[in-house]
């Protein structure tokens, strides 16, 4: 695919203030940017959704990054995140807090899951 010129200096830019921002520029970044037709929505989108305009604080958002990074599993991303969620005024208790949210969550999912096709096996017993 050709690429647009005006698309990678965007996209350098992007990468330059990642790069300000973390002090490296996390692989997912890296991956993208060789794409600079997708890279840029998606560093965008990302900037709006925890930085942008909004009810929630940059902290709160942060913090709820952490929670969703716990639940899913993103080990990378939950660095990433935490270290911005200090940046923004966050203490290692509201960190712990929300990984423990996110944890919990994570877990009474697999339970939903694991627990109705347990019920569908074997049925739960009947009330008195």
């Amino acid at each position: 695919m050709q690429e647009d010129p005006k698309e990678r200096e965007i996209a350098d830019r992007i990468l330059a203030s990642i790069e300000e921002a973390y002090g490296f520029i996390p692989l997912v970044n890296k991956v993208l940017s060789e794409r600079p037709d997708k890279f840029i929505p998606m560093a965008n989108l990302g900037k709006a959704v925890l930085e942008g305009r909004g009810e929630l604080d940059r902290k709160t958002g942060y913090l709820a990054a952490i929670a969703a990074s716990a639940a899913l599993g993103g080990q990378h991303c939950i660095r990433v995140q935490m270290k911005h969620a200090v940046q923004a005024g966050a203490t290692k208790d509201e960190i712990l807090e929300v990984m423990l949210i996110g944890s919990y969550m994570s877990m009474t999912r697999s339970q939903s899951y694991a627990l109705r096709a347990f019920e569908e096996m074997f049925g739960t017993k009947e009330e008195p």
